[in-house]
């Protein structure tokens, strides 16, 4: 599946609550920064969250979001209130970080791979 990109920074504004993100995966979108239009680091950010739209798909997009929200609250208590470790530390974002710059890594990508960056 092709995500459909939009780029939209007001957006990401009313939903960085808790820290400033420069995207956002709302299956089957992926909602950018203005800035990453143009930038050299597109392609790669792209990727990055069409990871996500993988993950959303096998998880049938609403067990992903109840998973994804468990896991952050988990993360929150475990890394002492520090968001963005909670956040760097779920495994769906561990898989996503890590395979971001392999352009080819969602052709090959096994499902459920996120299971493994526990």
């Amino acid at each position: 599946m092709t995500p459909k990109i939009k780029y939209s920074d007001k957006f990401l504004d009313k939903i960085s609550w808790f820290m400033k993100v420069g995207g956002i995966t709302l299956f089957p979108y992926i909602i950018l920064r203005e800035r990453y239009e143009t930038s050299i680091y597109k392609d790669k950010i792209i990727n990055h969250e069409s990871i996500h739209i993988k993950q959303q798909g096998e998880l049938l997009v609403l067990f992903f979001y109840l998973l994804y929200v468990l896991f952050f609250v988990l993360n929150i208590f475990r890394y002492f209130f520090d968001f963005k470790k909670a956040y760097k530390n779920l495994p769906f974002e561990k898989e996503a970080y890590a395979n971001e710059n392999d352009m080819t890594y969602l052709e090959n990508r096994k499902m459920f791979s996120w299971i493994k960056y526990f």
